[in-house]
């Protein structure tokens, strides 16, 4: 566990300032449930993410724009009650802040108030500072999204990298400049290269949490389904696989129909 994590009771968004100014590097997965929720915190994850790949991984949506602002705060409800130490991020769904910034206000307020979460997370740059703005003024921790923003998908057509011309990463780091200037207080930067995560990364002083952008960010994210290996389809060059859970829990199930088929569950020792 990092020595910021040991000194906190609870990380806060000064923490994770405070990380970056000390460089150390900050560690962030998604949940969605109690129970994934409960090991991710305790196990010393710093932010947790109740992100709206909700949308892919739990119900089985091919892109994150479905996912409602109502499941989004179920998602949240059931990882708050499990966390004890870790900042915890709710995405804002799709359709509840890009074209009416008190749509934003009061989407933001509603995953507040009735998930009890911490922050909330919103895709773009400029064209959503109003509603950026709105949400600050309440007094709801922000945190922005630039690169790759998955619920513009079918603008741009393709999960490739971007800002690879330089016109688009002129905007980017723009971007970047403006959330610190509106009050963010990080920004995830998604499938960008490295070199220009490097420049956006030097250029603010809020943290940034990289995926897919290389090693020079502040911080890493990736959807705990993907790093556990419970999702064998999804083999972008960015993913890092820490078990096999999909052949784990397959060999498991497999084995206990056998089990049960032999008649060899429940033992004499399993019964009452």
């Amino acid at each position: 566990m990092s020595s910021v994590s040991q000194k906190a009771k609870r990380i806060t968004t000064h923490t994770l300032s405070k990380m970056k100014k000390e460089g150390e590097k900050i560690s962030m997965l998604t949940a969605y449930d109690y129970s994934m929720a409960s090991i991710v915190d305790a196990a010393g994850i710093e932010v947790i993410l109740v992100g709206d790949s909700a949308s892919n991984v739990m119900a089985g949506h091919e892109t994150t724009l479905p996912i409602t602002l109502d499941q989004m705060i179920y998602h949240a409800q059931s990882v708050i009650r499990a966390v004890k130490k870790s900042l915890v991020v709710v995405d804002l769904p799709f359709g509840c802040y890009q074209g009416d910034s008190y749509m934003a206000l009061e989407s933001a307020v509603r995953i507040m108030k009735e998930s009890e979460a911490h922050a909330v997370k919103l895709e773009g740059g400029a064209q959503v500072s109003k509603s950026i703005k709105r949400i600050l003024s309440a007094g709801i921790p922000v945190m922005g999204h630039l690169g790759l923003i998955p619920q513009s998908i079918y603008k741009f057509g393709t999960y490739t990298v971007r800002a690879k011309k330089e016109a688009e990463a002129e905007q980017l780091l723009s971007d970047a400049k403006l959330l610190e200037e509106l009050g963010c207080f990080g920004v995830v930067l998604e499938k960008i290269p490295n070199k220009l995560s490097k420049t956006v990364t030097e250029s603010i002083n809020i943290p940034t949490i990289g995926i897919g952008a290389g090693s020079h960010v502040d911080g890493q994210v990736l959807v705990i389904h993907d790093m556990l290996g419970m999702n064998k389809e999804f083999s972008p060059r960015f993913l890092r696989r820490y078990a096999d859970l999909n052949t784990v829990m397959t060999d498991a199930i497999k084995g206990y129909i056998k089990d049960v088929k032999s008649q060899d569950f429940p033992s004499e020792a399993e019964q009452y």
